[in-house]
């Protein structure tokens, strides 16, 4: 399970690596059913990335895997090709998302976006190493 309290210091983590790389960001914490916990826009962050974040979020957790993997796996050619369009286009294929665990068991995700694909994915993982 995924308190609120457990949300509120992945995002701290996240939010403080955002702050390091001058880059504001979305973040949000997905719990066990994918169900969200907390979501935080920093100051100037894209509109656009509010919805992003909480399907990466989402993403990761229905499937268990870092958005990042799920992209490498989801090119042409590659087993999870098309995965995108599945779940009425909710599926993220770029990096941003991981999923959390406790005790060797997903229990959760965290969702970022709101620069390049590589901040994203820092941002998420500084967030997840917080969990």
């Amino acid at each position: 399970m995924i308190t609120l309290a457990d949300a509120k210091r992945v995002i701290q983590a996240a939010e403080k690596k955002a702050e390091e790389i001058g880059q504001p960001m979305n973040i949000a914490v997905v719990d066990e059913g994918g169900n969200l916990v907390a979501h935080v826009r920093m100051d100037r962050a894209w509109i656009g990335s509010v919805d992003i974040s909480i399907n990466k979020a989402w993403t990761s957790r229905a499937f268990d895997i870092s958005t990042k993997d799920l992209a490498e796996q989801s090119q042409s050619g590659d087993q999870f090709f098309g995965i995108h369009v599945s779940n009425r286009g909710r599926v993220m294929i770029f990096a941003g998302g991981i999923p959390l665990k406790r005790g060797g068991q997903v229990v959760g995700a965290i969702g970022v976006s709101g620069g390049s694909g590589k901040q994203d994915h820092s941002v998420a993982e500084a967030g997840a190493a917080a969990f």
